[in-house]
């Protein structure tokens, strides 16, 4: 069985360059906080730079709960994550999806950020079933990134 890949798109007037690091480096400040997947609300979101980086999340007593890695990092143009939680939301070793995401100049000096979330015929008989849940999520999760991404005074990222 094949699913069709999850596909979807944001804009930010930050440059690509920018529009990279903040995906990345600043993913804990703006990625929602509260429900993760974790016994504990969620404080922050971690993707660790470079090939072989974790993705997590860290709650307020700082347990990290592991949520995949870093497939491929190719700044600022492209990021590949390896998405490794099951239909339960819990980390599996053995699975893995990818979320690729590709960050364009636009003709506005801004970034077009495409994302595409691929491989969901791995999580097996459910995925058509879980397809509508992850949709939405990342449909969310975008909108919270270029809104952050927008403001006008971002910070720089924290050493």
């Amino acid at each position: 069985m094949t699913v069709a890949p999850i596909r979807r798109t944001a804009h930010t007037k930050a440059p690509p360059a920018k529009a990279f690091e903040i995906f990345t480096g600043q993913i804990g400040r703006w990625w929602p906080k509260g429900n993760g997947v974790g016994p504990q609300p969620l404080v922050e979101v971690v993707i660790q730079p470079g090939v072989g980086g974790r993705w997590f999340e860290r709650d307020a007593e700082g347990h990290e709960t592991q949520w995949g890695c870093v497939l491929e990092w190719d700044p600022p143009g492209r990021l590949v994550l390896g998405w490794q939680l099951n239909r339960e939301k819990r980390f599996d070793p053995h699975l893995i999806t990818e979320v690729e995401l590709t960050f364009r100049a636009a003709p506005d000096g801004g970034t077009d950020v495409l994302l595409e979330h691929r491989n969901l015929e791995r999580f097996g008989q459910d995925a058509v079933q879980w397809l509508s849940t992850i949709g939405g999520g990342w449909t969310q999760k975008l909108g919270e990134y270029a809104d952050y991404a927008n403001y006008d005074d971002l910070p720089d990222q924290e050493e």
